[in-house]
């Protein structure tokens, strides 16, 4: 290896267009910002969404409805799931660390179990919440329930 074999890392460097490095590389001169005006100078910004003075994109775009900033959203668990664990995993309690273990359900999330499918193992099921026809169907099949 000598000095004419040496060559810079691969992805070290960019293949972009180099500003305002005089006139003799085609972007001096006002270095791609125009003549004169706000946009020009150093120090300019505009507001995200600025248009120019035309009405902004979501001022254009209608609002409708109503979104509840008190909603409490759950991740659904179904009872075939809940059956296929018991089945596969021969688990007697199915909380909430079972489910995370599984991959379920994430770190903050709320567990609602929903009547999909049948249950016909007898659990502990630990939920923050239940559907009327997962816990009759739970409760059939000889199983608890215990709201978190």
């Amino acid at each position: 290896m000598n000095l004419s074999n040496l060559k810079p890392a691969e992805g070290s460097t960019k293949n972009r267009k180099r500003i305002g490095r005089g006139t003799g590389s085609g972007r001096g001169g006002t270095s791609t910002r125009g003549h004169k005006g706000a946009g020009s100078r150093s120090g300019n910004t505009s507001k995200v969404g600025f248009e120019g003075g035309q009405m902004p994109l979501q001022r254009r775009v209608p609002k409708v409805g109503f979104k509840n900033p008190n909603r409490v959203e759950y991740v659904g668990v179904n009872l075939d799931v809940l059956q296929k664990l018991s089945e596969q995993h021969s688990v007697a309690s199915i909380d909430f660390d079972t489910l995370k273990e599984h991959g379920l359900v994430s770190r903050n999330d709320l567990v609602k179990i929903l009547g999909r499918g049948e249950l016909k193992a007898k659990v502990e099921v630990k939920a923050h919440a239940f559907s009327a026809t997962a816990q009759k169907a739970i409760e059939a099949a000889g199983g608890t329930i215990v709201k978190l």
